[in-house]
């Protein structure tokens, strides 16, 4: 059963990368006490994730701070060293903080994990959208087709603070 609004996160463990080289972040590290944007893609690097969806949440990631977002992060079922080319590439690096969920731990732990491997992709992550209070979902928007972005779009969390 996916996570709804009201849910609280459960404890997990990231990846990011740091200047030092990958570091795990947990859940409660992350988002404890923290007005914060969560949104997952199904893959770094693929058509919707880098033209359609992570571009909302870089050109609105002012917005989200002017409305009191002390967070915005990104997560996907990739390693930390894709997710971290792929936020250099996009220039969204110093904006958005990358979570490598390289297993699709927490994806299948909050129940919106995707089997994609009918395209040889495996098993990733629903494109979704989240508003989070201290580690609690406010709102909550998935895709019902992972090669949209639609409902979760950065547009469309923003309208909601």
């Amino acid at each position: 059963m996916a996570i709804a609004p009201g849910a609280h996160l459960p404890h997990a463990k990231f990846t990011i990368m740091t200047a030092s080289g990958p570091a795990e972040i947990t859940t409660d590290e992350l988002f404890g006490g923290k007005k914060a944007v969560l949104f997952a893609v199904p893959g770094a690097f693929t058509p919707t994730c880098s033209l359609a969806h992570l571009p909302g949440f870089v050109e609105h990631a002012d917005d989200f701070a002017a409305k009191g977002v002390e967070v915005v992060a990104c997560t996907a079922v990739n390693d930390v060293f894709v997710l971290d080319a792929w936020a250099k590439s996009t220039g969204a690096a110093d904006r958005i903080v990358f979570l490598a969920d390289g297993s699709g731990d927490f994806a299948k732990a909050i129940g919106l994990d995707l089997d994609a491997g009918a395209f040889g992709l495996g098993l990733r992550s629903k494109r979704y959208a989240m508003l989070l209070e201290d580690g609690a979902v406010k709102a909550l928007h998935v895709e019902e087709n992972p090669s949209v972005a639609e409902a979760s779009s950065a547009e469309k969390l923003l309208a909601e603070l």
